[in-house]
């Protein structure tokens, strides 16, 4: 019996190979559709993103699913928008709940895919949707927070703030706050980015480090400021795209949002100084850039050139940044975008994960960072050039080219 199911399971893998080989992507097609429908081939499932082999509530999920979603948004093809429908559907029950989520874990990372929940439930209108964004929501009412009010990153991580949680938490926050009239809520949000703008900026180069712990008592945190040791491309990555995302929801009356401006330009004028010049892309670890063992990664270069891009659209930046943002959206597709036979496009050179503490304790040193994991195809790199991609797309509609 045990013969015969290996024996099934071994034939179900071939088919399914088999099947995933077959199937083409058409190489006239834009980038962020290229992209898109070469992921929902290789996971056919759309809760099998992020190499899940099981159901998870993730924020891997939400960031691909958003980017998705404005991928059918620009060319229409429901297709997509059924694939991330379906992964709704599975994971929320008719009461609104959530499988695998755990709002007494206060892991600030859960709330990102609240994000696309939003467009799932404008378009189906099914209740269940609503109640689930709700409960995210719920989330922050009672999610620990040091005195200053920032978001501790998680319930196992006390008094710690990560430069990745504002991604997972404040456009969520600003968009369910615009969503449904709550204007109070805006100062909360602006209060983020700017307290957490404080506990990691490194006024030596101007760049943010990846976090702080304002007890001081993590080993990996400087005993004076509570610092991290180093800027974490992907940490400022998140948190520059946190920027453009959240400020579509804050009104420009509010108070502090033009700090946030100040901010966000600051983060612009870094990544331009950093910028490699032969490449037009960045490090894994920013300060560090160009050392030895450093490596030029994909995730943070693809959420810089998606900041930029946008950020110069919507007017937070100077135009001229449009030329850093080009050259890096070329060096992306030159040095990270390989393309198999059948079409289907991948992304590669992307750190699979990095943290701080922990079980596992991981230090934040440098070797640390420049020793993780290393893989293709992940989704915080995926979603973010899906992003960037439609960014060129629409200025390649206005006329834009980019050089050979």
């Amino acid at each position: 019996m045990n013969k015969l199911i290996c024996n099934l399971l071994t034939m179900g893998a071939v088919v399914s190979s088999l099947q995933v080989s077959a199937q083409k992507v058409d190489e006239q097609l834009p980038w962020s559709v290229r992209m898109t429908e070469s992921e929902m081939i290789r996971c056919p499932e759309s809760w099998q993103l992020d190499f899940q082999p099981s159901l998870k509530w993730d924020y891997c999920h939400g960031l691909e699913l958003q980017a998705m979603l404005d991928v059918y948004d620009a060319y229409g093809d429901k297709k997509i928008y059924d694939y991330a429908y379906a992964y709704a559907d599975t994971m929320i029950q008719a009461d609104g709940s959530i499988k695998t989520y755990k709002l007494s874990e206060y892991n600030i990372d859960r709330l990102n895919s609240g994000k696309f929940l939003f467009r799932i439930f404008e378009q189906s209108k099914e209740e269940k949707f609503q109640k689930a964004i709700d409960l995210l929501r719920s989330q922050l009412d009672t999610h620990p927070r040091n005195a200053d009010g920032g978001f501790w990153h998680k319930k196992i991580y006390p008094n710690q703030m990560w430069l990745d949680g504002l991604y997972m938490g404040a456009p969520f926050y600003a968009e369910y706050a615009f969503r449904n009239s709550r204007p109070q809520d805006y100062k909360d949000v602006v209060n983020q980015f700017i307290t957490v703008a404080r506990h990691t900026y490194d006024p030596k180069n101007g760049l943010y480090r990846h976090a702080c712990d304002v007890s001081k008592k993590e080993r990996w945190s400087d005993p004076v400021t509570g610092q991290s040791a180093h800027s974490w491309g992907r940490a400022m990555g998140w948190y520059a795209m946190a920027f453009v995302d959240a400020l579509d929801f804050i009104p420009k009356h509010e108070a502090g949002r033009d700090s946030m401006l100040v901010i966000l330009n600051n983060i612009a004028t870094q990544v331009k100084k950093i910028q490699d010049p032969k490449t037009g892309l960045w490090y894994q670890v920013l300060d560090r850039s160009g050392d030895k063992g450093n490596y030029l990664e994909s995730s943070c270069s693809t959420m810089f050139v998606y900041t930029l891009f946008k950020a110069v659209r919507m007017g937070y930046i100077d135009p001229s940044y449009m030329e850093v943002a080009i050259k890096g959206y070329k060096g992306i597709l030159n040095n990270f975008i390989e393309v198999d036979k059948n079409g289907l496009v991948s992304i590669t050179k992307a750190c699979a994960v990095a943290g701080l503490g922990g079980k596992n304790y991981r230090s934040g040193d440098y070797n640390y960072y420049i020793n993780e994991t290393i893989r293709s195809n992940d989704p915080k790199a995926v979603g973010p050039f899906i992003m960037a991609s439609l960014e060129w797309e629409r200025l390649q509609r206005l006329g834009c080219k980019l050089a050979k």
